[in-house]
């Protein structure tokens, strides 16, 4: 259960993020959310068993703190980088050969353990699209961090980008009716119920 609330906050402060540093930063409280999340990896780091973990978790804790005394806004703006590249580490380095399954295949297999011939090279070019998105997005909050307005840099982060990611998980499922006309593909309810049960397990073996 503890686990499920800790996934829970997690989400919600992700989801919500780019409205409350909107909002901070016309209250000047926009310190908050560096020193916050500073707290957050500082923990992690403190919790990590990895050597390697715990000290790139520390110095991201150091340059947040940093962060949030000498660049509030800008430091609070780049935050949501922190994610796009966890996503992408996660995702990029199933490509490698020797990592294995590539990271959609993992979760596909979570319903399909056999899959007709086609599907694995399937997921793989479909973890380096989302890969690529990830990447993109990387460069976009980066220049909009940089050199555009809150205003901007608040509707891509809370809205353009979940719109650009509904629309790549719906023209996606259309197309697999489509190439695998055979396979038969749950519905996107299923999808994400066996995602949330077992996806903790698939984060944890990549």
């Amino acid at each position: 259960m503890s686990g499920f609330i800790k996934a829970f906050f997690y989400t919600c402060l992700f989801l919500t993020y780019p409205l409350l540093i909107y909002w901070a930063i016309q209250q000047g409280l926009v310190w908050i959310a560096p020193t916050l999340f500073a707290g957050i990896y500082f923990y992690q780091a403190f919790a990590a068993k990895n050597l390697k973990i715990r000290i790139s978790k520390a110095l991201v804790s150091v340059c947040l703190l940093l962060g949030a005394f000498y660049l509030q806004s800008i430091t609070a703006k780049i935050i949501p980088v922190l994610i796009q590249v966890i996503l992408i580490f996660y995702f990029g380095r199933t490509l490698l050969a020797e990592r294995g399954p590539s990271f959609i295949e993992r979760f596909v297999r979570l319903e399909f353990p056999e899959f007709p011939p086609g599907v694995s090279e399937y997921c793989r070019q479909l973890t380096v699209i989302w890969t690529g998105f990830f990447a993109f997005n990387i460069l976009m909050c980066i220049i909009l961090a940089l050199w555009s307005s809150d205003y901007w840099w608040a509707l891509y982060n809370g809205l353009i980008i979940y719109l650009m990611m509904g629309l790549l998980f719906t023209g996606e499922y259309i197309y697999r009716h489509f190439r695998f006309p055979d396979l038969g593909i749950p519905d996107p309810k299923s999808t994400i119920r066996t995602m949330i049960v077992n996806g903790r397990r698939i984060w944890n073996d990549v």
